[in-house]
């Protein structure tokens, strides 16, 4: 069966917080080094579908290979601004799912009215700072020396995607 990306279901939970796990115990890509307890992923995703936040996974036969959100932000002011996580499993990288969900998930975002996404990445995540960019995200800032893991220090670039017209009517 080919790889899906479909809007996270109560079904997918436990292969998500695998998944996460996966990518997390590589060190590298996410701002957490292994996943969160399976009573904290599952409230997670159960709070994201009742509030119809924007979250897809890539799945391959119900097993989940990737993931990507945007949630907003809680205070009213930033209301109209979103913080996306994406992550595909090691060996489903290189194949797409990255970008197509990306682009369903930020399509989602955008009819949820999300104006401003922003993100924090590696700046040694070339991969990731690339399929960014050619999704229209720019650079905002560095933020030197903000991530550290095994001793050793990590800039992370601060990237947006603006795009105003998603302006829900107050």
């Amino acid at each position: 069966m080919a790889v899906q990306i479909v809007p996270i279901e109560v079904k997918h939970i436990e292969s998500f917080r695998r998944a996460l796990d996966q990518v997390a115990r590589e060190r590298k890509y996410l701002a957490m080094l292994e996943a969160p307890p399976l009573e904290k992923v599952s409230a997670f995703v159960l709070d994201n579908i009742a509030n119809r936040h924007s979250q897809f996974v890539a799945v391959d036969d119900d097993v989940v290979v990737g993931w990507c959100d945007v949630l907003p932000k809680e205070r009213p002011v930033y209301r109209h601004c979103g913080v996306l996580g994406i992550g595909v499993v090691a060996s489903w990288r290189g194949k797409g799912h990255g970008r197509a969900l990306l682009s369903a998930t930020l399509s989602y975002a955008a009819r949820q009215g999300l104006v401003r996404i922003e993100l924090m990445v590696r700046g040694d995540n070339i991969r990731a700072v690339s399929l960014y960019q050619r999704a229209g995200f720019e650079t905002e800032g560095v933020l030197r020396d903000a991530a550290r893991v095994d001793g050793k220090y990590y800039d992370l670039f601060l990237m947006s995607l603006i795009d105003r017209t998603n302006a829900l009517p107050e």
